[in-house]
């Protein structure tokens, strides 16, 4: 394989982070190929918010669903001069320069920088009315969907830090919060637990856990129906909408072993930038960030990610 081979930038990934990755690369004139998956992990090219409905807290749109963004940004960035190609990467290689990424053809595609926008997904009970739910009274997202159930009764399951953020941003918008949570305590920080329990909206379901969630012969969420596991007791209760907090699952499997990651398994990035443990690989998006998960925010670390790659090969030379 010539050096003519190798790509200035691979972009793995098309959710927000990766588009707009290719985006600013290809304005910057790195001919990126993005690698935008087919099937990978669950998640399909343009990830998350390809299952969303409607997205009303992306600057720039009142209202538009999530394949409508997605298609925009994959029209803007093709549009710029990204090659696309819709395949799942099998194996990488950062051990050395050019990196190599295989997808589905026998040979590695070169390349002298690469970009991770793998992202995350968010992890579900697994309930088969909850995956005919989803996006219809079903949600993994209380900022991305909160604003849907202003006024009226929801729940949320889980009890670290996330549920209890989720449970009380949702009880600044909605009638009231149901917190559902398999143990006698909550796993969030002293601080979390305490803006939950202080809260008058918000009601605590103690040792209980979700068996169904109702409403599928309606097609949007009607109540959930909960077991205590101490009791045995059954009981459905109302609600309108269910948001389900036990934590995401970041993409990073590839890169175990080749990269640094916290613990929870997110890549590890320099602070204030997106460099991770080896130079030349960039990271953006959800499959670095557990804190804010929002597409403006992956945007925002695309946009660094391009920058910083662009940076890092003018220093090469």
């Amino acid at each position: 394989m010539s050096t003519s081979d190798v790509r200035k930038t691979i972009i793995i990934g098309s959710g927000p982070a990766g588009l707009t990755a290719s985006i600013y690369a290809a304005r910057a004139n790195l001919e990126p190929l993005c690698i935008e998956g087919f099937n990978a992990g669950g998640l399909i090219p343009g990830g998350q918010l390809m299952f969303t409905t409607e997205v009303e807290n992306y600057p720039g749109f009142d209202a538009i669903t999530g394949p409508e963004l997605m298609g925009r940004m994959r029209g803007q960035a093709e549009k710029q001069g990204t090659e696309f190609i819709t395949e799942d990467v099998q194996k990488v290689d950062f051990s050395e320069r050019p990196f190599k990424v295989w997808a589905e053809r026998e040979e590695p595609y070169l390349a002298e920088t690469v970009i991770i926008s793998t992202g995350a997904r968010a992890n579900y009970l697994g309930l088969e009315s909850e995956e005919k739910l989803k996006n219809k009274g079903v949600s993994a997202c209380a900022v991305c969907d909160g604003a849907f159930f202003r006024n009226q009764d929801v729940a949320v399951v889980g009890g670290g830090d996330t549920a209890a953020e989720e449970a009380t941003y949702l009880a600044s918008l909605c009638k009231s919060v149901t917190l559902i949570h398999r143990r006698d305590e909550l796993r969030a920080s002293k601080a979390m637990q305490k803006r939950v329990m202080e809260n008058d909206k918000i009601t605590v379901l103690w040792d209980t856990v979700v068996e169904e969630v109702l409403g599928v012969e309606t097609d949007g969420v009607t109540g959930v129906r909960v077991k205590n596991v101490k009791s045995d007791e059954v009981k459905d209760v109302p609600v309108t909408g269910f948001f389900v907090a036990i934590g995401h699952t970041p993409m990073t499997e590839l890169f175990v072993g080749q990269l640094e990651v916290h613990d929870n398994k997110y890549l590890k990035v320099t602070p204030g930038t997106a460099q991770t443990s080896v130079e030349g690989v960039f990271a953006s998006g959800d499959v670095a960030d557990w804190t804010y998960r929002q597409a403006v925010t992956a945007a925002g670390t695309g946009c660094m990610a391009a920058l910083e790659a662009e940076r890092w090969l003018a220093a090469q030379e």
